[in-house]
């Protein structure tokens, strides 16, 4: 392939995958009151991206192929409000669009959560804008195989990563679901984009939502709340409250004056009251478990107990299979650029410390760890 895909090739992506799946089950596992999950699960972050250029199509279906149990999809909006799959809304680092002189008067500061970024940002350029651009790998030659396909795919909208998930499920022997990440809400409403109201339109547009196992993410927390009683009717669609480090607010909080931080959140009284408004809990991995001053991991600490007992599924973010990337006493990989057996290694420790799901860059390696393969 060498130009970017169609929607006719997304629409039927997955149709070669064998079996069929029990979603309901699946889905079940992600409420409050259904229980922690029978096994921990696999969470495709942006797909494959280990392998393929993230929140592309090639990186799903690399994700469904390789056995993770959820497919994820990171949202932002287009100009004219379309939801679309990028990590940022700042797709300077993940597009081709520094290369693309027509949109070189679309280069721009903004600022985002605080945070002062330039570059080409998704809410400058309408759907039809973005289509013309095309995915490249974000972490360039630390993945050479993801980067080969450079300049070969398209942004993808959510829809089409729904029909693309739907089509995935119905043929292959293990469930499949989706969790995509409301980025950025607070700054997006500012900008007149009402992302929840957004992905609540998509779940009422797809029949396959109203059933699929869905967990919806988010780094804030006003919108999580919002959407917790305009989802109640929906048993198949569980909430993940996302945190960063212990002293940071989230966006919505700083945007307020408020002083809540995730080391606030995090706290056992303050995981009592997630678990009024979500059913799982998602730090970072280091977090959970940190590296001591040798780099090598520690003993976990309590928050995953803390957790389990306010009722709330842990999740944690993200595994990779690069050295670079791993704990110092599970490198030994030799000069490989990857290094799958410490990843492997790395996952397993925090399965063992009681995790319920988690996001990989590797699908493949998260599933050999959850299946003991």
């Amino acid at each position: 392939m060498t130009g970017p895909v169609s929607r006719r090739v997304v629409l039927a992506a997955g149709a070669g995958l064998a079996g069929t799946a029990a979603l309901p089950a699946l889905a079940r596992q992600g409420r409050k009151g259904a229980g922690r999950p029978a096994h921990p699960l696999v969470l495709g972050h942006r797909g494959a991206c280990a392998h393929r250029p993230e929140h592309t199509i090639a990186s799903y279906q690399r994700a469904v192929a390789d056995g993770a149990d959820f497919i994820e999809p990171d949202l932002v909006p287009t100009k004219d409000g379309v939801l679309v799959s990028r990590h940022e809304p700042n797709i300077a680092e993940t597009t081709d669009v520094a290369s693309r002189p027509e949109f070189a008067a679309r280069k721009t500061v903004a600022v985002i959560d605080g945070e002062r970024q330039e570059g080409w940002f998704t809410p400058d350029f309408t759907l039809a804008e973005l289509k013309a651009l095309c995915a490249k790998e974000r972490l360039g030659k630390l993945r050479p195989e993801s980067m080969a396909f450079d300049g070969q795919f398209q942004i993808l909208t959510f829809d089409e990563i729904v029909t693309f998930a739907a089509t995935a499920a119905k043929s292959r022997a293990r469930p499949l679901g989706i969790i995509p990440e409301i980025k950025h809400s607070t700054y997006f409403h500012s900008l007149g984009h009402d992302m929840e109201a957004k992905l609540l339109a998509a779940i009422r547009a797809h029949a396959w939502l109203q059933h699929a196992p869905v967990i919806v993410q988010s780094f804030e927390v006003a919108n999580l709340k919002r959407l917790r009683p305009l989802l109640a009717r929906h048993r198949n669609i569980a909430l993940m409250q996302l945190t960063e480090e212990p002293g940071k607010r989230p966006a919505d909080v700083l945007a307020a004056g408020g002083t809540l931080t995730y080391g606030e959140i995090l706290s056992a009284p303050g995981l009592a009251q997630v678990a009024g408004y979500a059913d799982w809990i998602a730090p970072w991995n280091r977090t959970l478990i940190d590296v001591g001053s040798d780099g090598a991991l520690q003993a976990p600490g309590p928050i995953i107990a803390d957790a389990h007992r306010a009722g709330l599924k842990v999740g944690c973010y993200t595994f990779r299979p690069e050295p670079v990337f791993l704990p110092a006493d599970l490198r030994q990989c030799g000069t490989a650029l990857r290094c799958e057996s410490g990843s492997v290694a790395e996952i397993r420790k925090y399965l063992a410390a009681g995790i319920d799901g988690f996001f990989t860059d590797d699908p493949a390696l998260g599933r050999r760890a959850v299946d003991g393969a």
